[in-house]
């Protein structure tokens, strides 16, 4: 017997930050919704039902955010076929008639990056475990009001994806 879900036709729709934040809040894994965004992209069924989202925002390492690369920062999906690929391709789509030349994204080193190869991503560099974000110019707090963690913090894959090729 086959567990995977039934194949449902998908098609690329937009969506407001708003909305995306309130999709994500109901249905990403192991972390909230980002705070702010460049620009999102959604999936839906026929039925226009959301189905997915893929948030895209600047690069949370420093030295990545040349004013040329996004990071997407959530794809969230209600657990549809193919809607994560969907949403990888759809973004980078995006980003690519706003002019950017390239996309970082970050996967858990425990989930295995198949919707990132089938959108033509590549594994980029493989990022040790970071316990606290926690640092003595910022403070941060890692746990929640009940003492669960408000982030993973096991070892993380960075994705990359080039957008537009420099030019020789």
């Amino acid at each position: 017997m086959n567990d995977a879900p039934p194949y449902v036709r998908l098609g690329i729709v937009p969506i407001t930050i708003k909305a995306t934040k309130r999709f994500l809040g109901r249905n990403h894994r192991h972390t909230k919704a980002p705070v702010g965004a460049l620009f999102v992209v959604a999936v839906a069924d026929p039925a226009g039902e959301i189905r997915g989202v893929a948030v895209a925002g600047r690069p949370s390492a420093r030295l990545l955010d040349d004013g040329f690369t996004i990071e997407v920062t959530r794809v969230g999906t209600d657990g549809v076929r193919n809607g994560c690929s969907m949403l990888y391709a759809a973004i980078v789509r995006a980003a690519k008639a706003l002019g950017y030349r390239r996309a970082y994204t970050y996967t858990l080193a425990s989930e295995s990056g198949a919707s990132l190869r089938a959108a033509g991503w590549m594994r980029d560099a493989e990022l040790r475990p970071r316990p606290t974000w926690d640092g003595p110019s910022r403070t941060r707090v890692q746990v929640d009001i009940f003492g669960e963690e408000t982030r993973p913090s096991e070892a993380k894959i960075r994705w990359r994806k080039d957008i537009i090729q420099k030019e020789a």
